[in-house]
């Protein structure tokens, strides 16, 4: 595979308008990239600036294969490729002075890329992100649930989801985002555009929470979902992620993901339980 095949660009509405049907066409699986590009879209980065995100398209027959973006804190993302294919994008984007902080992407393809970097620029590989990946089926909710209700957020309660989201990071190491929360910069955070979900008792005390990504692609995925450690056990958490995918179905999305720990046979369960079904696997390495 000739690098000549990448396609780059910083222009994010030419990448759109050229790779589009290519992230709609498979939108639980491209649903990071879907979601990360909208983002980006959005910021709006001027395509002179040094810092502006940088987006390739793979090209074969007149059809895209795959994509890339890189964003300006260095994150990777990628579609499924092969071992050659991350072989020769590897020394293409050293070549052009890209240097990528972490790649994110599912299993096999990150795995690769990491291979690749390592063999072309010596930076070693840490793995730092395992997950599974989820698409809802038919909703099946538990009966009989937990007493109490699913309440849309307002601003009144910006207060606590903010502390929650920063427990939430607590819980699963995520230090990037406590940073930012911590700076004040909850707009720059990945949880800044979500639509958060309270699962309340019948007194109106929020007990549990799930955010969603707004409809991109037809695709809408439910992170985080968070429930205080001693509330948990009780159903909440499966509650109000019904309540969330209930609203992204309701919304119009035709694809409602999300991602869990592997090692979390607990939430595993759980989700399975009310109709959420295995996709692939993801991981994340980070390089020296």
């Amino acid at each position: 595979m000739l690098p000549d095949d990448w396609h780059l660009t910083q222009d994010v509405d030419d990448f759109i308008a050229r790779a589009g049907d290519f992230l709609r066409s498979r939108p639980a699986l491209h649903n990071t990239p879907l979601t990360d590009i909208e983002k980006l879209r959005i910021r709006g980065a001027a395509e002179d600036d040094a810092d502006a995100p940088v987006f390739g398209r793979l090209e074969s027959g007149g059809e895209v294969r795959a994509i890339f973006y890189l964003t300006p804190r260095g994150r990777l993302g990628l579609t499924p490729l092969s071992a050659e294919q991350t072989d020769a994008l590897a020394p293409h984007l050293a070549g052009l002075g890209h240097s990528p902080s972490n790649v994110i992407a599912d299993h096999d393809t990150a795995g690769a890329f990491a291979e690749s970097w390592q063999r072309h620029t010596s930076a070693a590989p840490v793995l730092f992100w395992r997950t599974h990946l989820y698409r809802l089926g038919p909703l099946t909710p538990r009966q009989p649930g937990p007493e109490g209700r699913g309440r849309i957020t307002g601003g009144q309660d910006r207060e606590q989801v903010v502390r929650w989201c920063r427990e939430f990071c607590v819980d699963v190491g995520e230090q990037s985002s406590i940073d930012l929360i911590d700076a004040g910069s909850w707009d720059d955070s990945r949880f800044g555009d979500r639509h958060f979900t309270f699962w309340e008792t019948s007194e109106g005390t929020p007990v549990s929470m799930a955010a969603a990504t707004s409809i991109v692609g037809g695709m809408v995925r439910v992170d985080p979902v968070y429930t205080p450690a001693h509330l948990r056990g009780r159903g909440y958490a499966g509650a109000v992620t019904v309540e969330a995918s209930r609203a992204a179905l309701a919304a119009g999305a035709t694809d409602v993901v999300l991602f869990t720990d592997p090692d979390n046979l607990t939430s595993n369960a759980l989700y399975q339980r009310i109709g959420y079904v295995h996709v692939a696997d993801f991981a994340g390495y980070k390089f020296s």
